[in-house]
């Protein structure tokens, strides 16, 4: 892969965990600043295989924060109908 194809990546994966981070528990704020945070410390990284390593542990980060969502509505769910 090119340079320019794993920039589209980054830049890609960074937008798909801010839309998650819409909903995460500690606020948006908190959510935004830390992944910020983690992104700007990995962007000295110009070589293409750390690079892919990082879209691979971002990509796990959002699987991650996908399952604490459904996992969320999930007992949001359990909890309602256990109730009636």
């Amino acid at each position: 892969m090119t340079a320019p194809e794993l920039r589209w990546q980054v830049i890609h994966i960074y937008k798909e965990l801010l839309f998650l981070g819409r909903n995460y528990p500690l606020g948006y704020e908190y959510f935004r600043t830390r992944l910020h945070k983690a992104f700007i410390s990995q962007a000295h990284l110009t070589d293409g295989d750390q690079i892919r390593k990082g879209i691979a542990r971002a990509e796990f980060v959002k699987k991650e924060i996908e399952a604490l969502y459904y996992l969320k509505r999930y007992r949001t769910l359990k909890q309602r109908y256990e109730n009636n």
